[in-house]
């Protein structure tokens, strides 16, 4: 039976009396209790995914335009196909460089191609019409004189980072959705500002100067979460974004993660801790196996998006290795949304056995690419909510 409660559509088994919101069924999962429904999230969609959509007629055009990554917009394009939330309800505090730098092309090629700076002073390939993740070109940031002079004092906190009232406003919006309170990145801003070579080499030729970028973005971090503890606004769990992973692993040694990074995510889950948040998630793409212990060892517990790529991830073998500790949300394939529904029907299956350890729910491993199926996505958020408990 399906009930409507406003604009909510929720779903009550016949066995069931008491109606459970979107957000008490999934902190109840993430607690290990019983529930009456499996929630049915997403992880967002391309920009490219919802111009598609709306020129085939299943959005309005409105909605397409300028589209990128709104919770709103993300929201009412998850409504229309049957999601019930996405992972991501939570004010983007900016924890980047403040103020960026201007985005700007600084050099235009022959071929078309053309260099351009983005917000963090690096110069990136960019081609028209090009979907995929540029080429780094030069990174400004290579020695201590560059930090000085261009950003560390663009790393320093300041109040007007948060927008306070759109922070209450999205907290009281959709009450019966998970709200995160966005602790930042404690080594992702590291990587994209130094760039993967860049970083590895400062360690070496100066790591005094590798060790206060990665204090300084720390404690940006620390006083963002510091602050909005403080603003009275209630968390039901904390999120940090990394993606410092790719096919084969870590883009950071793992001994050195641990002896510079971890001590700062301790200060900050601690933090977290003592004002009663214990679900704390983190977003790292790629194989996350051999920095998965240390977040554990320091507070982050549950993990996202869980990609399934070329090597298979999923919480199951993590739950065999680390118990209970370990918590998940995602390990959906998605690339089932461009196959069709015998492909649907099996990965939902497979996700059976994982959904019965507890502790997990199962969510797009990604933003839903440009090559899904609207249809075949409506197809899987009808089938998750009629397949599990």
């Amino acid at each position: 039976m399906i009930e409507f409660i406003g604009n909510t559509e929720l779903w009550i088994p016949a066995h069931k009396e008491k109606i459970m919101t979107h957000r008490e069924r999934a902190l109840s999962i993430l607690n290990f209790q019983s529930v009456d429904q499996m929630p049915v999230v997403h992880f967002g969609f391309w920009p490219e995914t919802v111009q598609k959509w709306a020129a085939e007629g299943h959005v309005r055009p409105e909605l397409a335009k300028d589209f990128y990554y709104r919770t709103e917009e993300e929201a009412e394009v998850g409504g229309l196909l049957g999601f019930d939330f996405g992972w991501a309800h939570m004010l983007k505090v900016n924890t980047r460089l403040f103020p960026p730098f201007e985005e700007k092309v600084v050099r235009n090629l022959p071929d078309g191609s053309y260099h351009i700076q983005n917000q963090d002073g690096v110069i990136l390939l960019g081609r028209p019409d090009a979907g995929s993740i540029p080429s780094e070109i030069e990174h400004l940031l290579k020695d201590r004189s560059s930090w000085e002079t261009h950003y560390r004092h663009r790393l320093k906190w300041s109040d007007d980072r948060v927008d306070k009232p759109e922070l209450v406003a999205m907290a009281a919006n959709r009450p019966d959705t998970p709200f995160g309170l966005f602790c930042g990145s404690l080594y992702g801003v590291v990587r994209d500002i130094l760039g993967l070579e860049g970083s590895c080499y400062l360690q070496v030729d100066d790591e005094p100067l590798f060790d206060e970028i990665i204090d300084t973005v720390a404690d940006l971090c620390y006083q963002n979460v510091d602050y909005q503890l403080k603003t009275g606004v209630h968390f039901d769990y904390a999120h940090f974004w990394e993606d410092i992973c790719y096919k084969n692993g870590p883009l950071i040694s793992p001994a050195v993660f641990a002896k510079k990074i971890s001590p700062h995510y301790r200060r900050i889950t601690d933090l977290l801790h003592a004002n009663g948040i214990d679900i704390i998630s983190l977003d790292c793409d790629g194989k996350i196996d051999a920095l998965l212990p240390i977040w554990l060892e320091n507070g982050v517990n549950t993990m996202f998006p869980i990609e399934v790529g070329t090597w298979k991830a999923s919480i199951g073998p993590w739950r065999e290795l680390y118990g209970r500790k370990v918590l998940g949300v995602g390990g959906v394939n998605k690339t089932i949304f461009s196959r069709d529904r015998a492909a649907v029907d099996a990965e939902i299956e497979r996700l059976k056995a994982l959904v019965d350890l507890g502790g997990y729910i199962p969510c797009p491993d990604h933003r839903i690419p440009p090559d899904a199926r609207w249809e075949l996505v409506q197809y899987y958020c009808d089938t998750v909510r009629r397949s599990f408990f």
